[in-house]
């Protein structure tokens, strides 16, 4: 017979239990980081870096260019050309040319007088040689040349304003408000502004245009100002009559036309010539009245 077993009777065998696993951590990036961070050496110094590093070469550079006189000079001028090489590698290259205070019509002949060019080395620009060539431009007044690291350069100007078209052998010219010729303006895209003519006109058009101007009765039927042996002016009108100015004393004698004006209305009826040379005396020679039709020919 099969033995008996003493006790509790066993059941199945029981897998051991096992303390439940901890979740894997990934492992650290570090070393991930480390190789995806760029490296400055494959790239280069930052710009700070450079433009620190460089200041100091320049200035111990020109330490040594006092010391040692004309060789000295070579040295600077050498070393300033490879600094600025390496100031372009860092990325201070011209991007950006911002110029201000001028129309339309004169930035393209700024920026052709300063000469200067995308992707320059920006500080080895002479802002002062700068300024002078923009100043020689006819528009511009005065000029002031700004570098803004790293990429931007600023013109800033102040136009001379546009006086009049001046009109002499032939040819005509913009001239400003001191009766300089704007070489650079083109006069057919003026014809707002009033026409000089003759010998000496550009030269005293800012004496007579101002005191025209006041009086815009005079100036609205006004064709052209024409100086007369370079002494005085003519007001050559619209309708093809004539003013005669004297010489001296231009302002008391539109101040006679002004009050004959407003007796008579002379300058809507119309007139020939008005001479206002003798400050005594207006002298108005009337406009010839037109011919009268001859009768149509019998039987015509």
């Amino acid at each position: 017979m099969p033995a008996a077993v003493r006790g509790r009777s066993q059941g199945p065998a029981k897998s051991p239990v096992r303390a439940p696993q901890k979740a894997s951590r990934p492992a650290p990036a570090k070393a991930a980081r480390r190789a995806s961070k760029p490296s400055r050496e494959a790239h280069g110094p930052s710009p700070k870096l450079v433009l620190v590093g460089a200041t100091a070469v320049l200035v111990l550079a020109l330490g040594v260019g006092l010391a040692t006189g004309h060789r000295g000079q070579r040295l600077v001028t050498a070393i300033g050309a490879g600094l600025d090489s390496r100031f372009g590698a860092a990325g201070f290259r011209l991007k950006t040319i911002a110029v201000q205070g001028a129309s339309p019509m004169a930035s393209a002949d700024i920026v052709k007088a300063a000469g200067i060019y995308r992707n320059q080395p920006l500080l080895g620009l002479d802002l002062n040689a700068l300024r002078k060539h923009v100043e020689e431009v006819g528009w511009v007044k005065e000029a002031r040349v700004v570098r803004l690291l790293p990429d931007t350069l600023v013109v800033s100007v102040v136009e001379h304003r546009q006086l009049a078209v001046w009109q002499h052998a032939g040819r005509q010219y913009v001239i400003d408000d001191h009766g300089q010729v704007i070489k650079e303006a083109d006069p057919a895209r003026f014809s707002s502004l009033p026409l000089v003519v003759g010998e000496g006109a550009a030269e005293h058009a800012p004496e007579i245009l101002p005191v025209i101007a006041q009086r815009p009765r005079l100036i609205g039927q006004m064709d052209a100002l024409v100086r007369v042996d370079d002494r005085r002016w003519d007001v050559r009108m619209k309708d093809g009559s004539l003013i005669q100015l004297p010489a001296d004393g231009v302002e008391g004698a539109l101040m006679q036309l002004e009050r004959l004006d407003q007796r008579s209305r002379i300058l809507e009826l119309g007139f020939d010539r008005i001479d206002l040379r003798n400050p005594d005396i207006v002298s108005v020679r009337p406009r010839p009245n037109p011919p009268l039709a001859s009768p149509p020919a019998a039987g015509a």
